[in-house]
């Protein structure tokens, strides 16, 4: 019998977080945390990981993410969850070392053996990355929720953040964009046979290259593009380093050149309009030829997305030198800049 994961989920992948303005709501206690001074990176910003100081000039880095399924197939829901979740420590420029493996699942529903599947897939993808999955939890949960909690490890002079970014900075962004209206359209069964697997086959890529670039001192804020969008996570980089930002469309990658087609057949996620609902006011599209296509395709919710990075412009040659070095030659060219805010209330224009 075959086992379709979406249908067992109201939510898909990374398009099941919460809006960016919600989870301001829920985050914001008013109960206050003593100072830390080891803690070098926490609840003070919008980072992709904490960051804590081991005192020999390394920090420990240490995130969990967690979502409902994005694909049918179990094992690549397993290897999806995985790459994502071990992707927070790549963003701040780390090297994974642990995982421990989260689990939800409809005991009553779905099978021990399609579990099992989805853990094999993580195990799969830890290989992959170097790493030990050494445990986990789970539950019994209405809906099947599967992702891992990393450390990492990281000498704190490579420690990148996302609130970091330098005026004249240059973007690059390391996968394209449209994973979310791919898998919309193939839960709507209007996906074309030529682009079955293409955005489960993104998904599955690991941002190692992250490690790497975490040792370029002119690398100056760096963070993954996930459910919030691209323009989400620029929004955040944006406001936690001051700054606005220019962002040329068609130079942004797209996941395939016919996301125009699924789009005129409705395929638009639902975390797409949450996502403009929540950072909309910050973006302008004035200067863009088609702003519903830029929006739709910019804050399309992303999962394991790639890399944004701001790149001092007189580093530029060694960060495309790596981005070239480890197979990412289409995604060596900026994509934006970071630019003096121009407008009250804007941080990021589109043209």
């Amino acid at each position: 019998m075959s086992i379709k994961l979406t249908q067992y989920s109201h939510g898909a992948g990374c398009g099941c977080k919460i809006a960016p303005n919600v989870l301001e709501e829920i985050i914001g206690t008013s109960i206050v945390m003593p100072d830390n001074a080891r803690l070098l990176v926490g609840n003070h910003s919008k980072d992709d990981a904490a960051a804590y100081d081991l005192g020999n000039g390394q920090a420990l880095i240490s995130t969990t993410d967690f979502f409902m399924p994005i694909v049918d197939d179990p094992y690549e829901f397993g290897r999806i969850a995985s790459a994502n979740a071990i992707s927070d420590v790549y963003a701040m420029g780390g090297k994974p070392v642990l995982a421990i493996a989260i689990l939800g699942w409809p005991i009553s529903v779905l099978s021990t053996e399609v579990a099992r599947k989805v853990i094999e897939g993580a195990q799969s993808m830890c290989i992959e990355a170097g790493i030990p999955l050494a445990g986990g939890h789970s539950i019994d949960a209405p809906e099947p929720i599967f992702g891992l909690a990393v450390s990492g490890l990281v000498d704190i002079q490579n420690l990148k953040q996302n609130n970091t970014a330098k005026n004249g900075d240059l973007l690059y962004l390391t996968k394209p964009l449209g994973v979310g209206i791919l898998t919309t359209s193939e839960k709507k069964g209007i996906l074309k046979v030529e682009h079955e697997g293409i955005a489960a086959r993104q998904m599955m890529q690991l941002n190692k290259v992250g490690e790497q670039l975490g040792k370029v001192k002119g690398v100056n804020a760096m963070t993954d593009v996930t459910g919030f969008g691209l323009l989400g996570h620029l929004v955040e980089m944006c406001e936690g380093s001051g700054w606005g930002a220019q962002v040329s469309f068609h130079k942004v990658p797209r996941i395939i050149l016919e996301l125009e087609d699924y789009l005129a057949q409705k395929s638009i996620p639902g975390g797409t309009g949450r996502n403009m609902k929540a950072y909309g006011s910050k973006v302008s599209f004035d200067a863009v030829e088609d702003p519903g296509l830029a929006e739709h395709i910019l804050a399309d919710p992303q999962t394991s997305g790639g890399l944004l990075i701001a790149v001092a412009p007189d580093h530029r040659e060694e960060v495309e030198t790596i981005l070239h070095n480890n197979g990412l030659s289409a995604f060596a060219q900026p994509i934006g800049s970071i630019q003096p805010i121009k407008r009250a209330g804007i941080f990021v224009e589109v043209n």
